[in-house]
């Protein structure tokens, strides 16, 4: 039987690796940057896995993905922004989303709960053979549980993201984190505790700088309230073939789409779906003024 929060949280973890997790962020472009950067490449590349490169000051990106799942019927849109704090190390992200879930039919498609991230760069950045940025997530209830679209109850979620450069044209991620909920609810309103645990990994090759193809894998253990201080835990387990490319504009505006195509496997033997990914990245205004200030070549040589 299928617990309508496991389906809920698996596709919440497969969708943004639990919500707003600033996974698919692209090459920093500069913010001084006024014309496309004809060699800039794709350099995290995943969709289900979190990279481990924050974003570069003066440089947000907003996401959009979009997950059905053909089987259970149920879909996942989530819309993550990425904003840098001054500096690589510090960015805040917050991801929004839409949801409808199988279990409950004529339910309709809803608001989902809602995630604000923090992500510290520990080690490394999108420059060097090695990254660490561990991340901290508040969840809000901010979805029906009634009908799926929710977990009734805010929530703690941690992920570790380390990215490591293997080979000139080889990149892989792996990625390991729980999520704890004190107070989730079910349908009727019965409370609980849930806890959830997440592992995954993905290769990503690169035979062009702007072409990336991937493999992601994505394990889960998710729980589900099915009583009054009782749950069920759900494994899933997925494959996701992937790829993306980019379009770079004039003013740093960088547009990536991609594809991917999630396959269950083991414990979600025979579940499919499919993933839309839309990404603009670009400077915005008052960090580019900043920008350009701090560098002696933007300044008028006619003003005294």
């Amino acid at each position: 039987m299928q617990f309508p929060h496991t389906l809920f949280f698996s596709l919440i973890f497969l969708i943004s690796l639990l919500p707003g997790t600033s996974r698919a962020q692209d090459v920093p472009i500069p913010a001084q940057s006024r014309a496309p950067a004809a060699a800039a490449q794709i350099q995290d590349n995943s969709f289900l896995i979190e990279e481990a490169y924050n974003q570069e000051d003066g440089v947000i990106q907003h996401i959009s993905s979009f997950e059905r799942l053909t089987n259970s019927r149920a879909w996942v849109y989530t819309l993550t922004d990425e904003w840098p704090l001054r500096t690589l190390k510090h960015q805040l992200s917050v991801t929004l989303a839409a949801t409808h879930s199988g279990s409950f039919p004529g339910s309709g498609a809803g608001w989902g709960d809602t995630a604000f991230n923090y992500r510290y760069q520990l080690l490394g950045s999108g420059e060097t053979k090695f990254a660490i940025a561990p991340r901290m997530t508040l969840l809000f209830p901010t979805g029906d549980h009634t009908f799926g679209r929710g977990s009734g109850g805010p929530g703690l979620q941690t992920n570790l993201p380390v990215s490591i450069k293997v080979a000139e044209h080889w990149v892989t991620h792996w990625n390991a984190g729980a999520t704890w909920i004190p107070h989730a609810l079910d349908e009727n309103r019965d409370a609980a505790r849930i806890i959830g645990v997440n592992l995954g990994q993905s290769i990503v090759w690169l035979p062009k700088p702007r072409v990336n193809f991937m493999l992601e894998t994505l394990w889960i253990s998710s729980e589900g309230v099915t009583g009054r201080g009782k749950t069920v835990r759900v494994q899933d387990l997925y494959v996701s073939p992937g790829v993306r490319w980019a379009y770079n504009l004039n003013h740093g505006l960088q547009i990536v789409p991609g594809i991917g195509v999630p396959i269950g496997v083991g414990p979600r033997a025979g579940e499919k779906g499919l993933i839309f990914y839309l990404s603009f990245e670009h400077p915005f205004g008052f960090a580019h003024s900043r920008a350009r200030s701090a560098d002696p070549s933007q300044v008028d040589p006619s003003h005294n």
